[in-house]
């Protein structure tokens, strides 16, 4: 048996200039961390070596790959030509809520079949071939900073080369500094799940409108801003680049925000936090503030939403156990 766990991530800024249709004309950028928020994969043989059997949120049990429902589990069953295993996969978050879910568990399978070959695989490899299962191959209108994010771990600041190459640059500041920040950052569910790749495709469809291009390019030197404040130990404004970010980007497609959204958010700003946004795509799922720990209490209370642990994480897709290879 062997289990792997990849973990979740928090973008800050610069989402939407991780797709091709941005970032191969003009480079793009992203701020963003992983969290202690897991996608949990464990894969043994199967009693029936002539059969496959998946359990995520449905069961299926299959004699051809090729008919297997899923379209990741099938792309890469297929693609590594693994058969007659049992794979089960469970998360600390369900997916729709803006934590790049979807990409964790690509890239979480494919990290756990290679280890399964008894093959080692480059963090930067399993990144770059979860982005060509996901665009290319499955078609969905997504970018790449959430297979990054969750295959490298860590605070980084992740370029988008105009060649398609992808840079990942971990943000060097003082661990007062990043504590400093991890204190000040809560997380509320909003109780809504989103529906990612109709928003993305909206979004993707506007770009070729000035507007959308505009915003994209500041919400890029927002990214920087962050960074550069991060290196410099220096969190006063990361609030008001959080909210300068947030306005940006809801201008990018009508269902990125809500009436919903948009009034616990004018709350959070009216009881303590600086700034904030919400998290993925959009239209759901967890809103992040930047809010200094003395007023928390008070904006939670304001907006009536339960608050969600989490810490920032280092390691990135990584394998918690591996039992006797029996199955030789």
């Amino acid at each position: 048996m062997i289990i792997t766990k990849t973990p979740f991530r928090i973008s800050f800024c610069g989402g939407g200039s991780d797709i091709a249709d941005f970032y191969k004309e003009y480079g793009g950028c992203v701020l963003s961390t992983s969290i202690n928020r897991y996608m949990y994969i464990m894969i043994h043989p199967y009693f029936s070596e002539k059969k496959t059997a998946l359990k995520y949120s449905q069961n299926e049990i299959v004699e051809d790959i090729r008919d297997i429902e899923h379209s990741i589990f099938r792309c890469v069953l297929n693609e590594m030509n693994i058969r007659g295993v049992e794979i089960c996969t469970t998360a600390d978050v369900p997916s729709g809520t803006g934590l790049g879910s979807s990409s964790s568990f690509t890239v979480g399978l494919l990290h756990t079949l290679y280890c399964y070959q008894g093959k080692y695989v480059s963090k930067a490899k399993l990144a770059k071939e979860a982005c060509e299962i996901e665009i290319n191959k499955l078609g969905n209108p997504i970018g790449k900073q959430d297979q990054y994010a969750s295959a490298f771990g860590g605070l980084n600041f992740i370029s988008f080369h105009k060649d398609d190459t992808v840079s990942v640059e971990p943000i060097i500041a003082k661990t007062k500094t990043l504590k400093e920040l991890q204190d000040n950052l809560i997380m509320f569910y909003t109780g809504v799940k989103h529906d990612a790749n109709k928003i993305l495709s909206e979004q993707k469809r506007n770009m070729r409108k000035t507007v959308s291009k505009s915003n994209l390019f500041q919400m890029c030197n927002l990214a920087n801003e962050m960074k550069c404040a991060l290196e410099k130990d220096e969190l006063s404004d990361f609030g008001n680049l959080l909210n300068e970010g947030w306005i940006r980007k809801r201008e990018l497609s009508g269902s990125i925000s809500n009436p919903i959204i948009d009034e616990l958010y004018n709350a959070a700003l009216r009881n303590g936090a600086s700034g904030g946004k919400l998290l993925g795509a959009g239209g759901g799922g967890f809103l992040l503030f930047y809010c200094p720990q003395e007023k928390q209490e008070q904006l939670q209370t304001a907006l009536g939403l339960k608050s969600f642990d989490f810490a920032f994480e280092h390691d990135g897709s990584s394998i918690v156990y591996i039992g006797d290879k029996y199955w030789e």
